[in-house]
């Protein structure tokens, strides 16, 4: 008899264990639609689309292709660097990670630049580096030669913080002038 009640209450419990999987699911599968609802009627929504991703914990594949195709229809280098971050530490999303990559460098500021060159676990350093000596940007060049200096492969910050360095994660705003 203990054991029927022990059977029964194991049931329960993985009914209710598939029923919050379900209701979670259907939450994501709410979330998605609202979010690609935004990223297909609003120009310059992809941050606001990121920050809507993160806040409901994931999304549908369409979900982030959506976001994608909004970020390059209004060539939004912020919205850009934000996915292909994104798209770096999870491989398996449907992103071409290269060509968010591609417009950061070619048609984002040189913070955005510095900002990949410090992030990303594999920057594309020559094109960075192309890009940023090309700008004339007293600044930005002196930031590039002193991390380039200290890393000259140009690996991430992930790779700096797995091998005992410690680096900061740098944000894309100027906020505190340490960036």
């Amino acid at each position: 008899m203990n054991n029927k009640t022990n059977e029964q209450l194991n049931e329960q419990k993985e009914a209710a264990e598939q029923a919050a999987i379900e209701k979670r699911r259907a939450r994501l599968k709410n979330e998605s639609t609202r979010i690609i609802e935004i990223a297909s009627n609003e120009t310059n929504s992809a941050l606001k689309c990121i920050h809507q991703l993160s806040v409901a914990g994931g999304a549908t594949e369409a979900t982030y292709i959506a976001i994608e195709q909004r970020v390059v229809a209004d060539q939004d280098t912020a919205g850009a660097y934000h996915l292909a971050l994104l798209a770096q530490n999870t491989p398996d999303l449907p992103i071409d990670a290269r060509q968010l990559i591609e417009l950061v460098v070619n048609k984002g500021d040189n913070d955005q630049r510095l900002a990949l060159l410090k992030n990303l676990p594999l920057p594309p350093v020559e094109l960075i580096k192309e890009q940023i000596l090309a700008s004339d940007d007293g600044d930005a060049i002196g930031q590039m030669n002193a991390y380039l200096q200290i890393n000259p492969e140009g690996y991430g910050s992930h790779h700096m913080l797995s091998s005992g360095q410690s680096d900061q994660i740098v944000p894309l705003s100027r906020g505190n002038g340490n960036g």
